[in-house]
């Protein structure tokens, strides 16, 4: 069978460079003897160096062209090549409920979507590596008070460690992508609850985001006016919004105080369920 001509609607940039892809391959050697679920493998670049840790690998692919290949070139792999779109998979019976490392050079167009489906599933993967656009790359690791620090530094930061391992650059792929990429290991750290309402965590951290140039006792309205609606007579939220954390832009909280937040917006609204 002939090479797979890269999808654009699917975000593929097939990695053309082998040493490029066994370095990414071994970042999955931070979480050892775990089964391997690779996203997104085309034509099995990183998959070649993936089989050869001797570890159980199971590889999702959307596009029907690249699976046809895949099962042509890797018979071994015939039982662990799996025809879905990752997004929408019920991750609990992947491995028979076992934990597993998460790789793949990711399409471009839902790697951050990819990296909140690995939150729901934060029980099952210990472990997430692979190849993001940079700048995707950067919002996951940055800290706060820098430019990338935003949604999804929050929350992926808030159960998972996140290591910028290395950049790529353009001339590897095919086709070559307008930005450049960057190699990435999330790993999870010890904490198993926020320590607040995650699902109001979620709407806070998005809310002000939303308006990230805003301070915070402005930016953080909106998710107000929406809870005002749920709730039989609204506080009053002068006192709320008078308080020193709010005259500061969402970039400049941490982790810690969105949670600190979360929980005094739970109080502010009392029985409210959110």
């Amino acid at each position: 069978m002939k090479s797979v001509r890269p999808k654009k609607f699917l975000g593929q940039h097939f990695l053309t460079s082998l040493p490029t892809a066994q370095a990414i391959a071994d970042t999955v050697d931070a979480c050892p003897e775990l089964p391997i679920l690779e996203v997104g493998p085309g034509m099995g670049v990183m998959t070649q160096y993936l089989l050869q840790k001797g570890r159980e690998l199971k590889v999702v692919e959307i596009d029907f062209e690249s699976v046809a290949y895949l099962r042509e070139h890797f018979p071994a792999l015939e039982q662990g090549i799996v025809e879905d779109d990752f997004l929408k998979m019920h991750l609990d019976h992947t491995f028979e409920g076992r934990p597993f490392v998460l790789t793949g050079n990711y399409p471009y167009n839902i790697s951050s979507q990819i990296f909140f489906k690995m939150l729901d599933y934060r029980h099952l993967i210990p472990c997430c590596t692979g190849m993001i656009q940079k700048e995707v790359a950067e919002r996951l690791a940055a800290p706060p008070g820098c430019k990338a620090y935003g949604i999804l530094s929050v929350l992926v930061q808030l159960y998972y460690k996140v290591d910028y391992l290395f950049t790529v650059e353009p001339g590897v792929f095919n086709p070559p992508p307008k930005v450049r990429s960057a190699v990435v290991r999330l790993t999870r750290n010890d904490v198993t609850h926020p320590g607040c309402d995650e699902q109001l965590m979620r709407r806070v951290v998005k809310t002000t985001f939303n308006q990230r140039r805003k301070m915070m006792r402005g930016s953080i309205k909106p998710l107000l006016h929406e809870l005002d609606q749920q709730c039989q007579g609204a506080p009053d939220h002068t006192e709320f919004l008078s308080q020193p954390l709010l005259t500061r832009r969402p970039e400049q909280l941490s982790v810690k105080e969105f949670i600190d937040l979360t929980n005094q917006v739970a109080e502010h609204y009392g029985s409210l369920k959110f």
